[in-house]
C-alpha cells in the first residue's frame, strides 16, 4: 500500500490526551471547589466525593476549616488515591467503582466532578448496565447518547439523604443533550434545584477542555418554582464562595450575574442559557430552508484526498467531487474557487472519492479500492453498512454551509465554490433557488440578532464554541424584524423554485 494513504503520524501529546479522555479526568480549580464544598458542608459531619481524583474537594474542605466535618472519597484510579493530601486523619478514601459498586448507605452531603466520558467511549456492556441503572432509579431509560457523567449524577441523587445537599460540576451537555428533557423532568419533580452556576468563556474552570462547565446545587427536599441562575465572569474570584456561603442572599456582586428564574422556563430554555421569552419567535430557519448534515465518509483518510494524491493514484475526474472538510479551512463567510485553490496549494484535501453510479471501473480505481480493503475499511462500523462498502452518501451542493462546531463570529458561509461538505459542516438549502434570495437569507442568518439565537438551539462548548445538530438548526429562531428587513417571505411560486442563478450549484 502506498505510504501516502496511510494514517499520518499523531501529535506528540495525542496518547496523553486520549488517556485523559478515556478516564474522564479534569481537575477542579480551588476557587470553584471551595464554593461547591461550602454549599454541601453545612449541618453535616461527612462530605462524600464519589470521584475523588487528586483531592480538590478535600483540599477545599481543609481550606474552609469546617470543624468536625470528615471526608469520604472513592475513585477507580488507585494511583490518585495515594496522593499525599489523603494522608490525613479526617479523611478516608478507597478504590471503588461508584457506578458498579456504590456505597450501601446514603449521605447528607455529596460533592463531585464526575468523570467526563462521552457515550462513544463507553463499551456496550457498560451501556447496558447504565440503562438498567437509569430504569431502576428514575423509572425510565436515558438516551444512549448520554455520557458517563450523567449516570454519576443519577446515582448520587439516589444516595442523597432527605434534606441532604449535592453539588456537581458537569459539562453543558447535561442540560443540552438529547436526553436532557427526560433527565431534568425527573430531577425537577423529585428534588429542589436551588441554583445553577454557569461561566463566561474567560472564567471557565477548565480552559484546556473543549466544553462549558455548569454547577448544579440541589437539595433533597420539596421542589420549588424558582431558582437562582448565576453567571461567573471572573476566575479565581472569591465572589462565588461568598454568594453560596450567604445562602444566596448576597446580591450586586461585580463578577456574578445573579438572576431569579422560573424553574419551568429555565429547564425549557436549557439551564446553561440565559432567560428567554419563548413566546416571541414567529419564524424559524425551517420556514426558509432545509438543513442536512454533511457527508460522513467513514474514513476521511481514504475518501478525502489531496490533488497530489488524486494525481498519484491516477483517479479520473469523474470519480471525484470538490469537497471541504475542516471548518478552520474556511477563513471568512464566503467560500470561492480561490479559497479552494489556496487549500490545494497547501496540500489540504479538497477532493471526495465518490464512484457512485459507475459500473466499469478503471484499473487505477480498482487498485485504490484494493488498498482500502488492505486497510480494513470494509469492516469499519459505518462503512460495513454500505452496499458496496465504498458507496458514498449523496448531497446536492448546498448554497450555504454552517460550521457544525464553530468558534468564529461568522457561522453561515456562502458556497460560491460549489463544494460538497463533510460532517464538519451542515448543508443549508434555501426554499428558493434564485441568487437574490440566497444572498438575502445568507445576510439574514449572519445578522447578529440571528446569530445570538444559536445559543438557544445549540450545545455550548469551551472557548465560546457552539455545536448545533441539523434538527436543532432547523428550528433556529429568526427575529421578525430580520425576516422583514431581508424580505424572506414570498408567495409560494413554483416557477421561482425552479430558477437557478447559481447553475453550478444546482446543475
Amino acid at each position: 500500500m502506498d505510504k501516502s494513504i496511510k494514517h499520518q503520524s499523531l501529535p506528540t501529546d495525542w496518547n496523553e490526551r486520549e488517556i485523559l479522555r478515556d478516564k474522564g479526568q479534569f481537575w477542579t480549580p480551588g476557587w470553584v471547589a471551595e464554593a461547591m464544598v461550602a454549599y454541601v458542608a453545612e449541618d453535616t459531619d461527612l462530605v462524600f466525593d464519589p470521584a475523588a481524583g487528586r483531592g480538590a474537594f478535600f483540599e477545599a474542605l481543609l481550606k474552609l476549616n469546617k470543624q468536625g466535618v470528615s471526608y469520604l472519597g472513592t475513585d477507580v484510579d488507585k494511583d490518585v488515591l495515594t496522593d499525599e493530601i489523603y494522608n490525613n486523619k479526617s479523611c478516608f478514601v478507597e478504590e471503588r467503582d461508584f457506578i458498579k459498586n456504590p456505597p450501601l448507605r446514603k449521605f447528607k452531603a455529596i460533592v463531585a466532578n464526575p468523570p467526563y466520558i462521552r457515550h462513544h467511549r463507553i463499551d456496550e456492556e457498560t451501556k447496558l448496565l447504565l440503562k438498567k441503572l437509569s430504569v431502576k432509579i428514575t423509572g425510565d431509560s436515558i438516551d444512549g447518547r448520554a455520557g458517563y457523567h450523567i449516570f454519576f449524577l443519577i446515582q448520587a441523587l439516589n444516595l442523597l439523604e432527605k434534606n441532604g445537599k449535592l453539588a456537581f460540576i458537569m459539562p453543558a451537555d447535561t442540560c443540552e443533550g438529547t436526553f436532557a428533557n427526560k433527565l431534568w423532568e425527573w430531577i425537577s419533580e423529585k428534588f429542589c434545584i436551588e441554583a445553577v452556576i454557569t461561566f463566561e468563556a474567560k472564567a471557565t474552570p477548565f480552559p484546556a477542555v473543549d466544553t462549558n462547565a455548569i454547577i448544579f446545587l440541589i437539595k433533597n427536599s420539596k421542589p420549588i418554582t424558582n431558582i437562582f441562575w448565576v453567571k461567573s465572569s471572573q476566575p479565581y474570584s472569591t465572589d462565588l464562595l461568598k454568594f453560596v456561603s450567604s445562602n444566596f442572599k448576597i446580591q450586586g456582586v461585580d463578577s456574578l450575574e445573579i438572576v431569579t428564574r422560573e424553574l419551568k422556563e429555565a429547564i425549557a430554555t436549557g439551564l446553561t442559557r440565559p432567560q428567554q421569552n419563548h413566546n416571541g419567535f414567529i419564524f424559524h430557519l425551517n420556514d426558509f430552508a432545509r438543513v442536512m448534515r454533511g457527508i460522513a465518509t467513514g474514513s476521511n483518510e481514504f475518501f478525502f484526498l489531496t490533488a497530489k494524491q488524486v494525481k498519484e493514484f491516477g483517479i479520473p475526474k469523474e470519480f471525484i467531487k470538490r469537497a471541504v472538510g475542516r471548518t478552520r479551512d474556511i477563513i471568512g463567510s464566503i467560500l470561492n474557487d480561490e479559497d479552494i485553490q489556496r487549500l490545494e496549494d497547501k496540500n489540504r484535501p479538497t477532493y471526495l472519492f465518490s464512484i457512485n453510479g459507475h459500473d466499469a471501473l478503471p484499473d487505477s480505481v480498482t487498485n485504490y479500492l484494493n488498498a482500502g480493503k488492505e486497510m480494513g475499511l470494509p469492516d469499519r462500523s459505518l462503512i460495513k453498512q454500505r452496499r458496496p462498502w465504498y458507496k458514498m452518501e449523496k448531497r446536492e451542493v448546498p448554497p450555504l454551509l454552517f460550521a457544525y462546531l464553530g468558534r468564529r463570529n461568522t457561522r453561515f458561509i456562502l458556497n460560491e465554490a460549489g463544494v460538497v461538505p463533510l460532517t464538519g459542516f451542515l448543508c443549508v438549502y434555501p426554499i428558493y433557488k434564485d441568487k437574490s434570495y440566497i444572498l438575502s437569507l445568507w445576510e439574514a442568518l449572519n445578522h447578529s440578532d440571528t446569530l445570538k439565537n444559536l445559543q438557544l438551539v445549540g450545545k455550548s462548548y469551551g472557548s465560546g464554541a457552539i455545536k448545533v445538530e441539523p434538527g436543532n438548526l432547523n428550528i433556529l429562531p429568526i427575529p421578525e424584524h430580520i425576516v422583514k428587513q431581508f424580505d424572506l417571505q414570498r408567495p409560494c411560486m413554483a416557477e421561482v423554485r425552479q430558477l437557478s442563478l447559481f447553475p453550478d450549484l444546482y446543475g
